[in-house]
């Protein structure tokens, strides 16, 4: 059985935290697969953001609301009675855990928790994914990468949340769908670059916003080594998961979502890469603060992905960075929306195209 993009045409989808810089751009996709799209989210967490700039509310029906509010959330459910699921809404930047460890907590765990009891209780959903990351495991500072079957304890409050939502869709998973009524899968990714990412402490923003700017790039840890990868293939590959399950339910499991070992970049070297491509004379400067703990080397095997899908990276490091590049200066040469919409839907298909 292979994915097909036009399986979500006609399917009723539900997004939670579609606002946010990957909810919108899957979002994107699937109005493009001819989906019935509903998203679910807080206002959008950045400004500006890619959900206003990219018009993604033309796209899609668009609900405001906290993951942590049952009732609303429990009634968009009942009204949009969606098929598939794919829950994204969380609190995703490590420091903001150290800052706000009870709200990190309460987002990522409970918000979970009410996602899966609205599936619970409704009989409408076939298929869910839990979007996590790959900072879910103990990091033992291996220089292999983590198997699905390795040990999940985050150290930081945001990592460590995302474990405690990764046990949550487990227990849901035995407790309540071992008749298989629902598959559930979760999806551990590493960090992903793209345009219309306007987070605080990413790398690839911090960037952008220093060069716009006109100052130099801040780096405040160049020594860390991550799995980069474009957001479209995270996005890819949960579109065909959450499919795939969907037709057989024995494709249901955790699974790794990452970079091949080329494109493990220190940040160092990746903003490197980002100066090259951008030109125009930017240069860096190695501010280390030492900052709250962060893990040195994290690196993810993906095996379990490219054995049972066939699955595999369709775009290199160095092509992430171009994409990501070519958005921002269409958003800094001041063109509309609809200037940033042709590039999103170009990439998007340069990006299916690659992979035939």
């Amino acid at each position: 059985m292979k994915f097909d993009f036009n399986f979500y045409h006609g399917k009723n989808v539900l997004v939670t935290g579609h606002t946010g810089f990957k909810g919108a751009w899957l979002c994107k996709m699937l109005a493009m697969a001819g989906a019935n799209v509903t998203g679910y989210a807080l206002e959008p967490p950045t400004n500006p953001s890619l959900f206003e700039l990219a018009g993604i509310g033309k796209d899609i029906r668009s609900v405001i609301g906290d993951i942590r509010d049952y009732e609303t959330l429990k009634r968009t459910f009942d009204d949009v009675q969606p098929e598939l699921v794919f829950h994204l809404a969380a609190q995703p930047i490590v420091r903001e855990g150290y800052r706000n460890p009870a709200d990190t907590y309460s987002i990522n765990v409970m918000g979970t928790v009410n996602v899966l009891e609205c599936i619970r209780q409704n009989n409408c959903v076939k298929s869910f994914l839990n979007v996590t990351t790959d900072k879910v495991y103990l990091n033992r500072e291996w220089n292999w990468g983590y198997r699905e079957s390795d040990e999940l304890d985050g150290f930081d409050p945001y990592s460590n949340s995302k474990s405690c939502s990764e046990l949550v869709t487990h227990s849901y998973k035995n407790s309540f769908f071992v008749d298989g009524r629902v598959a559930v899968s979760t999806a551990r990714a590493g960090n992903v670059i793209g345009g219309g990412d306007f987070a605080s402490d990413r790398i690839i923003p911090d960037c952008i916003r220093a060069v716009i700017e006109g100052k130099d790039i801040v780096v405040r840890n160049p020594y860390s080594t991550r799995p980069y990868q474009h957001v479209l293939e995270p996005l890819h590959a949960y579109l065909m998961i959450a499919a795939m399950q969907y037709q057989d339910g024995r494709y249901a499991g955790w699974y790794n979502v990452g970079p091949d070992d080329g494109d493990c970049f220190q940040t160092g070297a990746l903003v490197d890469l980002f100066v090259s491509k951008w030109g125009a004379g930017i240069k860096w400067v190695n501010q280390h603060d030492g900052g709250p703990h962060e893990a040195g080397f994290l690196k993810l095997d993906c095996s379990k992905l490219k054995s049972v899908f066939g699955w595999h990276p369709r775009w290199n490091l160095e092509i992430a960075v171009e994409k990501t590049v070519e958005w921002a200066k269409v958003w800094q040469s001041g063109k509309g929306t609809g200037d940033i919409r042709t590039v999103m839907d170009r990439q998007i298909e340069e990006f299916l195209s690659a992979g035939r």
